[in-house]
């Protein structure tokens, strides 16, 4: 394993942005490299340990998945190598397999959510409402049960540092059109459909998840980001799993269960974590890659 890395510095190329965990690179007018550090972000604050492998584990898992998905629309992923744009061999030593060098896209301006179990701010929903993000669902579910049929939650994207807000199907077609609404919320569940019946197969659930995606010049649209990751996603054990409470997970819920514990009100600074609590994280994320990928 690469030594962690909490932030990259590539003073050859234009930093773009640099967001709770990706830093984001110009190589030209068509490409961009996308870093994925170890940085670890809970709510909306970056922590200030990197998690060991972290950044190497998602960008390996969004990787896989782009396969396995390339057959229902195309993804990010350029041709261009990393060393085309990092030729320094020092430096891609250090990045290890955090990088990767995308096509330029215009990123649309929803996040599509897909939600397969009752939990997290979807449960809270149903215990207020009865619905989650205005879809009327069946009386007495429990925490953490599977729903009958997974539904489609799309949200806002908050600036840096805010919340996304949860919006409906209808407000989807307001900002992006009739046509590609659709054709977003379908490839959605669909992805989703399929990702969650492997990932059983291999003993993990995968309760919900977030899909981002981005148009070409010529208006084709692209699955880009990441991409089923433990950062996007809720990925629980299978033989672990017990409706009627929060299930343990492979993904950063563990170190959110843990920052609940303490009295901190979620703004920056955030705390810093004892280091069992990093290690364990670290083993979480490198036992989905596992499971999943093997």
């Amino acid at each position: 394993m690469n030594p962690p890395l909490f932030q990259s510095d590539l003073s050859h190329l234009e930093l773009l942005n640099r967001g709770k965990v990706r830093d984001i690179y110009a190589v030209d007018e068509d490409h961009l490299l996308i870093v994925t550090s170890d940085r670890l972000s809970a709510f909306d604050v970056i922590l200030p340990q990197p998690v060991p492998g972290k950044g190497e584990v998602l960008t390996r898992l969004s990787n896989f998945w782009f396969s396995q998905t390339r057959d229902l629309l195309p993804n990010h992923l350029s041709r261009k190598t990393l060393a085309e744009v990092v030729p320094d061999e020092h430096q891609r030593a250090e990045l290890g397999d955090r990088a990767i060098v995308v096509k330029r896209l215009q990123p649309l301006p929803i996040e599509a959510i897909v939600r397969g179990y009752l939990i997290g701010s979807g449960w809270k929903d149903y215990q207020g409402s009865g619905t989650v993000c205005g879809i009327p669902l069946p009386d007495n579910l429990r925490q953490a049960d599977q729903l009958a049929e997974a539904i489609y939650t799309p949200s806002t994207k908050a600036e840096f540092g805010e919340h996304d807000d949860n919006i409906s199907y209808e407000q989807t077609i307001e900002l992006l059109g009739e046509s590609l609404a659709e054709k977003v919320r379908t490839l959605s569940l669909k992805i989703y459909s399929d990702a969650a019946s492997y990932a059983r197969e291999r003993g993990i659930i995968i309760a919900d998840t977030k899909f981002e995606f981005g148009l070409d010049k010529d208006n084709e649209l692209y699955l880009i980001d990441e991409v089923l990751t433990p950062d996007s996603s809720r990925f629980w054990p299978a033989d672990q799993y017990q409706p009627g409470t929060s299930p343990p997970s492979y993904d950063k819920q563990f170190v959110r269960d843990y920052l609940e514990t303490l009295d901190w009100d979620k703004t920056p600074p955030g705390p810093e974590l004892p280091e069992d609590i990093v290690v364990r994280t670290a083993r979480k994320y490198a036992e989905a890659e596992r499971v999943l990928t093997a």
